[in-house]
């Protein structure tokens, strides 16, 4: 099959491709991404030059080159990585968000008519359900759980899942949708909660956390997420949503206090700052549908996925390193400028 993986150079996504592309090398990988400020085309050097691989810089939102690619490539099923996803940056410019998570969703959905493809798939967020009482262990997403979102982010995504259920009630599109919890492992941009503190730490700089720290996470590994998605578009039923949590619940300063302590680093490090708006208190996902549909449940623990992330992070400092000093934004000219 032809497989067309949007936002490709980030941090699900490319995990995915590395996925994908060892363990279907009958497939075609076939990645966009536009390489904003988080596309890293270093996380994909690893696979670039795999003969099952291709890589398109292009913007999900230009309808003309996504239809280009659609018309040559002819692919099979599309999933859809591409968003902005920092809450903090959609605090401060909103209308980013707006155009690639919505506008972009509804482009691919076109191309997808135009050019007929056998599944659709939303990588979206547990955020789109709000948060959760502190005081309620007992609550947790499932699929059936209104949306009540809290960010120009979430909103952005909330729309984007919108759009693909009207496009499959409408047109009949054979769309899925998946809803995942906070993902943590390899190639995740450093302004994200654990590898900012890997890397504040390992510089002994000082770790900002939000209010208290007791705003509580779902933590997923990252590989576990590519499992599902890959279970869902060859087995997941058409028009479904599947939500996907880690079954590992922590707040903010267990993260913080786990990661220091496996990096050897002193607790000072923490710096306690004023919350942000609107700041959700807890997610906690129901993953009992995609386990009794297609067999699912995630098989890392977070103290062996915090142990492999850490280790990652010490064992590829330059990429992390790159991205702090910016370098990493000259690797696409360097390499295929003169292409």
């Amino acid at each position: 099959m032809n497989i067309i993986v949007t936002g490709g150079a980030g941090f699900i996504g490319g995990n995915f491709c590395h996925y994908m592309t060892k363990k279907y090398p009958d497939d075609t990988i076939l990645c966009i991404d536009k390489l904003t400020y988080a596309g890293n085309l270093e996380t994909l050097e690893p696979i670039m030059d795999m003969p099952n691989f291709k890589f398109f810089k292009t913007d999900i939102t230009d309808r003309e080159a996504i239809y280009k690619i659609f018309k040559e490539e002819k692919p099979d099923i599309v999933i859809n990585f591409a968003a902005e996803t920092h809450v903090d940056r959609s605090i401060d410019d909103p209308e980013v968000f707006l155009n690639t998570n919505i506008i972009g969703t509804g482009v691919l959905l076109d191309a997808c008519r135009e050019f007929g493809i056998k599944r659709y798939h939303q990588v979206s967020t547990d955020e789109v359900y709000g948060d959760l009482p502190l005081d309620r262990p007992d609550m947790f997403f499932t699929e059936t759980t209104p949306i009540h979102t809290s960010s120009p982010y979430s909103a952005a995504k909330a729309s984007a899942d919108l759009i693909v259920q009207a496009y499959t009630r409408t047109f009949g599109m054979p769309c899925t949708i998946s809803r995942c919890s906070n993902n943590y492992g390899p190639y995740q941009f450093p302004e994200k909660f654990i590898p900012l503190i890997i890397s504040n730490a390992m510089n002994d700089k000082k770790i900002p956390l939000y209010g208290k720290g007791d705003n509580v996470r779902d933590w997923l590994y990252v590989k576990d997420h590519c499992i599902a998605i890959d279970l869902i578009i060859r087995n997941g039923k058409e028009g479904e949503i599947y939500n996907i949590g880690g079954h590992n619940e922590k707040n903010n300063l267990e993260v913080v206090k786990t990661v220091l302590a496996g990096l050897g680093k002193s607790e000072e490090l923490i710096n306690f700052v004023s919350d942000r708006p609107g700041h959700d208190r807890r997610y906690a996902i129901d993953p009992t549908k995609i386990h009794g549909e297609l067999g699912w449940l995630p098989e890392t623990p977070f103290e062996e996925g915090i142990k492999k992330t850490i280790k990652w992070y010490l064992d590829n400092a330059k990429w992390w390193e790159n991205i702090i000093k910016g370098e990493y934004k000259n690797y696409y000219e360097k390499m295929y400028g003169n292409r």
